[in-house]
């Protein structure tokens, strides 16, 4: 009886240790890729703004209501056209005031300049007289150049983009009423970041993505850098030319990729599989850690100048907890 409760616990005890043994040494389950072959491009990643290349903003430079406003968005002024008119009836009783106030002082500065004629009145209060008129001439060629402020203006020839406003309202100071413009040709502005301005150059390329138009490919040039960066933002200005036919619009945002650096037909890897300048290749039913020299990391994959076959089978994704030489199993495998 002993010895088959013996054989029992060995038997059990095998049993055991053969669990055991295939837990710890069964294959570990990867998913494979094999390298590709495609343009790896580094990009540059900013957003932008659809802007015109010739455009003003005309803003009140009072504050006071809105009496007339021309209706006029979508349409083309010129130069100077009233856009609209704000409230100007205290500066005009002001400018009446000092009017008056002129015309009495010429009076006086002439009845003066009689008495001194005939010897009964002052060299002094002549010149005094005089100063007033100067005094009260500016002040009226002052009050008359800020009724000009209560016109609005178009600044340049073009097209009324866009018209805020009604009349009846105060606009108030820096409220832009008008934007005037030319519809085309067409910019888009972005910012990109301190760290990222060396390596934007004039005439690189740059790949746009905008919400209204998820299905085409829109592109564009670098067309200048602001000299000097925004130190709060860390930010330079970039502007990218559109070409004629975009169909993207003035307002619109955009997402800019800025194409720095092309390298064509290289050999490519997910970016998932690589692990700094590591992947794991499948070599015989086991994981083989490989080091490999990587060049551009891009869109669509990282480039791999050196350190891989093109036949190679890669572990993706890169396997964190996998050791070198493990013992694998290839559940599926696909491209990149």
């Amino acid at each position: 009886m002993r010895l088959l409760r013996l054989f029992l616990v060995i038997v059990v005890l095998a049993a055991a240790a053969g669990a055991a043994g295939w837990y710890f040494w069964r294959p570990v389950a990867v998913s494979v890729v094999t390298p590709t072959r495609g343009d790896a491009a580094e990009i540059i990643y900013a957003n932008g703004v659809v802007e015109p290349r010739n455009w003003a903003k005309v803003t009140p430079l009072v504050r006071e209501r809105i009496i007339e406003q021309c209706n006029c968005e979508g349409s083309t002024v010129a130069k100077g056209d009233v856009l609209a008119r704000l409230d100007n009836t205290e500066a005009q009783a002001v400018l009446a005031e000092l009017e008056a106030r002129l015309s009495l002082a010429r009076e006086e500065l002439r009845r003066l300049a009689v008495l001194a004629e005939r010897n009964t009145a002052s060299q002094q209060a002549l010149d005094r007289a005089q100063s007033e008129v100067t005094q009260i001439e500016a002040l009226v060629a002052g009050q008359g150049a800020r009724l000009e402020s209560y016109t609005l203006r178009a600044p340049i020839a073009g097209k009324v983009l866009r018209q805020d406003g009604e009349v009846g309202e105060v606009a108030d100071l820096g409220t832009v009423l008008f934007w005037v413009g030319d519809p085309r040709p067409l910019l888009v502005v972005a910012d990109v970041n301190e760290e990222d301005i060396p390596r934007v150059e004039v005439g690189q390329r740059a790949l746009l993505r905008s919400d209204a138009f998820p299905r085409q490919e829109l592109e564009a040039v670098v067309d200048s850098i602001t000299p000097k960066g925004d130190p709060v933002t860390k930010t330079y200005r970039v502007r990218f030319r559109l070409p004629d036919d975009t169909p993207l619009l003035i307002g619109m945002s955009v997402d800019v990729n800025i194409v720095t650096e092309v390298s064509e037909n290289a050999l490519l890897v997910p970016a998932i599989a690589v692990e700094g300048n590591r992947v794991f290749a499948v070599e015989g039913g086991r994981a083989r850690l490989r080091e490999i020299e990587t060049g551009i990391r891009g869109i669509n994959g990282i480039e791999v100048v050196s350190g891989l076959e093109e036949d190679a089978r890669v572990i993706s994704p890169y396997p964190q907890a996998l050791d070198d030489g493990a013992r694998i199993a290839v559940e599926a495998t696909g491209e990149e």
